[in-house]
């Protein structure tokens, strides 16, 4: 079959592309996909292979090969069978059409294609031959403050979850007392179900996060883009954490931790898509992931809170101020990331989905600094969108998820490996360190000590997978971490079976803080 070019209308900007692929070794996951021949040797199997053709299964079977194929090397590299002349054309009209700098679209078009050949490329002159250069040989020192900035909000923004998350376990060592739950001299109702009040208060944001938060996460993001979601989340976060430390019944409690929750859901989503549409492809990995490393910092953060605020005495009209205090003070980093957002951009691709280019075009102005590599960019994602949109049109995506083999794949493991991370322990862990510790036979002041010391070594320990996760892959650290985490969780329950005294003290946390050595590298980052 002879390839033949149409036009695609794209948005209206006369987007160019070629409709046919030539006859090519087919794809998957950017492998050739061989054949058995007979005698036992194999062939690649080309994308338009018809051996087979006379059985309908057989073609059923090549042409789910070759749709898969195809949308892997058009997602791949989506000007990948143009020309250079026509990329740069493309550019120019779309530029034009657009109010952007059309010279600098042909050179970024171009470039956008071709990312790793810049020295070969006559339209290129030889100053922005030296900032690429600069780019490539020192990735983190050519990026502009404002991206800096952007990862620095972003991180903020994960270290309020972390203290949303720990701050409530030094704060329960006091408020059940102050509400009278296990007290049946006080409140003789809550005698025989203060472990579910006490459970249910806790888990109230995670509930919260399952029942409403997760699903406001695409609205949110659609109606106000990626700062305005996570502003409004940020808001909740600020407001509910004030709310809780004002609160004088433990349903009052409950309910302002719900509504901590709602917050906590399209933040831990929207932050990490943010910073992954605004860093450049080069240094991604490594800024993205620091979403893992700041919410550890923010889990240490919070429980350095309580140890500050434990010798807090109560003033006049003021019962529980030390409490009052660790719960509130998850606040104050949301309202950092507050006074943070007016000052970034917003996301690119966000802008470019909603058709605001020139909008888009002067957020990645100020992300980039260059007028080429932010052309660059963000005509890379035009054609990507445009390509994603051939795709999906007029198919089920939500079906997809079960009938194509890879996508159904992909998720039951992706679900499997969250369901873990929910499930091995390590938010009871976060939420229960000091009350673990303290019927351990730990002082209040030595448990509330020793959790800093988890929340320290989750921290520092999720630093190596950081810098290991693009070396050995999610499903090595994962494979690797799970049996310790498992043999250690073990462990630690069985050490509280010992008599009381110092050697149950020391087994308990030991297998504690090992749990979180191993958890930190493997389970933390390694969530898909």
């Amino acid at each position: 079959m002879s390839e033949e070019d149409v036009t695609h209308t794209a948005r209206g900007h006369g987007y160019k592309h070629r409709s046919q692929y030539p006859l090519t070794a087919a794809m998957v996951d950017g492998k050739p996909v061989t054949q058995h021949v007979e005698g036992g040797s194999e062939k690649p199997a080309l994308a338009s292979d018809n051996s087979d053709d006379h059985h309908p299964l057989a073609r059923k079977k090549s042409h789910k090969v070759d749709l898969i194929s195809n949308t892997n090397a058009k997602l791949a590299n989506p000007l990948g069978d143009l020309t250079d002349e026509e990329v740069m054309e493309n550019a120019a009209a779309f530029a034009a059409a657009n109010n952007l700098p059309v010279e600098a679209f042909r050179k970024g078009g171009v470039l956008a294609k071709r990312p790793h050949a810049f020295e070969k490329l006559a339209i290129l002159n030889e100053e922005d031959k030296a900032r690429l250069r600069f780019e490539v040989e020192h990735p983190y020192r050519s990026q502009t403050w404002q991206l800096y900035n952007m990862v620095i909000a972003c991180s903020v923004a994960a270290a309020v979850q972390g203290m949303d998350e720990s701050v409530i376990s030094g704060a329960q060592l006091f408020f059940p007392s102050q509400f009278g739950i296990g007290e049946p001299n006080i409140n003789p109702q809550y005698a025989n179900n203060h472990e579910w009040i006490m459970g249910i208060t806790n888990g109230a944001p995670y509930l919260a996060c399952a029942l409403i938060g997760c699903w406001l996460t695409d609205p949110l993001n659609n109606w106000l883009g990626r700062r305005g979601a996570i502003a409004v989340t940020a808001f909740i976060s600020f407001v509910t954490c004030i709310w809780a430390g004002c609160t004088n019944t433990w349903w009052h409690l409950f309910i302002a931790r719900f509504f901590l929750g709602i917050g906590i859901g399209p933040k831990s989503a929207t932050v990490p898509i943010f910073a992954a549409e605004c860093v450049p492809a080069r240094i991604r990995g490594s800024l993205v992931m620091q979403w893992q490393l700041w919410t550890a910092f923010g889990i240490m953060l919070g429980y350095a809170a309580d140890l500050m605020f434990y010798h807090v005495s109560d003033k006049p009209h003021i019962t529980g101020l030390n409490w009052r205090l660790m719960i509130a003070s998850a606040g104050i980093p949301a309202l950092v990331v507050l006074a943070q957002l007016p000052f970034l951009p917003e996301s690119p691709r966000w802008l470019m989905k909603k058709g605001r280019y020139e909008k888009a075009f002067r957020a990645m102005m100020r992300l980039r600094g260059n007028e080429v590599m932010a052309a660059r960019d963000l005509y890379y994602i035009f054609v990507l969108l445009e390509e994603e949109a051939a795709i999906v049109r007029g198919r089920n995506r939500f079906l997809e998820i079960f009938t194509i083999g890879r996508n159904r794949r992909a998720m039951i493991g992706s679900t499997i490996v969250m369901f873990g991370q929910q499930f091995c322990g390590v938010n009871a862990i976060v939420y229960y360190t000091a009350t673990i510790f303290s019927s351990a036979g730990f002082s209040e002041i030595e448990a509330l000590l020793a959790s800093w010391g988890f929340g320290m070594l989750n921290a520092i320990f999720a630093i190596p997978g950081m810098l290991t996760i693009d070396r050995f892959g999610r499903r090595a650290l994962l494979l690797f971490t799970f049996p310790i985490m498992a043999l250690l969780l073990l462990f630690t329950g069985f050490c509280f079976w010992i008599p009381e005294g110092k050697a149950k003290i020391g087994l308990i946390t030991l297998g504690i803080y090992l749990y979180c050595i191993a958890y930190s590298p493997g389970e933390g980052p390694g969530k898909p």
